[in-house]
């Protein structure tokens, strides 16, 4: 027999090391040449690792949450037959695995993943959602499912969240036809469990403790970061969106084979009519050569919450994009982050980013700025309120309108308030007058 000693393979373009996300594989399993056996998580993706032998894994070179440089050892498999990796080689790759884990700097912050105020775009969720969780295959008493214990459940990691909230074992409740559980099949049994005591009010559940890894750990690496260097500032005006509204019923009335329009492409055109007048709001701030750039596309991110956690896709050239465009590309982008295939490309560039809370809404919020960008811009929910409005012959009435704040937070080293509030205030105008989104 010999110890094969498999290492951090060149995950991409400029990656130095990479994140142990999470093992398939444990000391003593055997795996098959092109298994799948690790999830390691670069400052760009998610990389899906497969064994390029057969044999018995003997060695596993760190923990879930875990940084491994490309070229350390990941993992050593016995095979079968000679090879050269001796006792001694084995050890000092693993010794040199922990000086490098100990050494290690704090590693730099990628760009786009994870931003706003802990909510997603509003219209990127609708799209996330409009594909909605099927219904549970069988609402009639669950049996433990064939998969086994809990750990070979498969689920997302917010359903998984949820069933430990709620003191549930996912091996007990009966997955949708691929064998995966989804909300609907915890719905499915807390409904059947009524009476059992499942999601009782008063009842307290163990305290539990969660490592921070993976694209979470990146979210929370850059939200520190944002706040420890930028000078936030937010601006929140009211708009009018009724007209608005109106005129986006119409659109959709007659879209015929288009994709339907949210409010989101709307709020883009008017972002992109007004950005050339503000060129310090589209702009980024690299802090260490203390240089502010000013581009001339709107590279645009939504912020879209994901069972992951916030991902941020990019619209390239938004002000290049007529609403129709803009829908069917808001929506391509939801679903690849909705299911993990959003590439590298797709995740950072961004230049200016919209985030919100979508049907939660709120009647403001403060986001924090998507560094290294200047800006941030919050659409929130929309309200029925009565308000004054002209009567026609020169008085005024009581009318229901519908209405929306708009939150933006500025990084007050590149961009002034009057700059933020007179930015805002012209997409007011645009939102108020809708008729002038569609002219050139």
């Amino acid at each position: 027999m010999a110890k094969f000693i498999f290492k951090m393979p060149d995950v991409g373009e400029g990656v130095a090391e990479a994140e142990v996300v999470e093992w398939h594989v444990k000391v003593g399993e055997r795996v098959e040449e092109d298994q799948h056996i690790v999830d390691v998580m670069t400052d760009k993706a998610t990389i899906d690792i497969e064994s390029p032998v057969s044999g018995v894994v003997t060695t596993l070179a760190g923990e879930v949450g875990d940084t491994i440089a490309i070229g350390g050892m990941l993992l050593v498999i016995e095979t079968e037959g000679e090879g050269e990796a001796t006792e001694e080689e084995v050890e000092a790759a693993a010794g040199q695995i922990e000086d490098d884990m100990s050494d290690a700097p704090e590693k730099p912050l990628p760009q786009g993943e994870g931003v706003g105020d802990g909510g997603s775009t509003g219209e990127a969720s609708e799209v996330l959602t409009s594909s909605e969780t099927p219904a549970p295959s069988n609402p009639h008493p669950p049996t433990p499912s064939p998969q086994g214990g809990g750990d070979k459940v498969l689920a997302s990691p917010a359903v998984r969240q949820r069933a430990r909230d709620l003191g549930i074992d996912l091996a007990q409740v009966k997955p949708a036809a691929d064998g995966r559980v989804r909300h609907a099949d915890l719905d499915a049994f807390l409904a059947y469990n009524a009476g059992s005591g499942f999601g009782a009010a008063g009842r307290a559940r163990a305290d539990e403790t969660i490592k921070v890894i993976g694209l979470r750990k990146r979210i929370a690496q850059n939200m520190a970061a944002a706040k420890r260097h930028i000078p936030h500032f937010t601006y929140v005006e009211e708009c009018d969106v009724t007209d608005l509204e109106e005129l986006r019923a119409q659109l959709n009335a007659a879209r015929g084979e288009k994709p339907k329009l949210t409010l989101l492409p709307l709020l883009i055109t008017a972002i992109c009519k007004v950005i050339p007048q503000f060129p310090m709001i589209n702009a980024r701030y690299d802090d260490e050569a203390n240089v502010v750039t000013r581009y001339g596309a709107v590279h645009l991110g939504m912020a879209a919450q994901t069972d992951s956690g916030l991902m941020v896709p990019v619209i390239r050239d938004a002000q290049s994009r007529n609403l129709w465009q803009l829908a069917r590309e808001i929506g391509r982008l939801a679903e690849a982050a909705r299911s993990g295939k959003a590439t590298s490309e797709e995740l950072s560039g961004s230049t200016l980013t919209v985030t919100s809370l979508g049907p939660l809404g709120g009647v403001a919020t403060t986001p924090v700025i998507n560094r290294p960008e200047v800006a941030i811009i919050g659409p929130n929910r929309i309200v029925e309120r009565p308000m004054f409005v002209p009567d026609g012959m020169g008085g005024e009435r009581i009318a229901k309108r519908k209405l929306m704040n708009i939150s933006i937070s500025c990084d007050h080293r590149v961009v002034d308030g009057h700059d933020a509030a007179s930015f805002i205030q012209g997409v007011k105008r645009l939102i108020e007058t809708p008729a002038l989104l569609l002219v050139d």
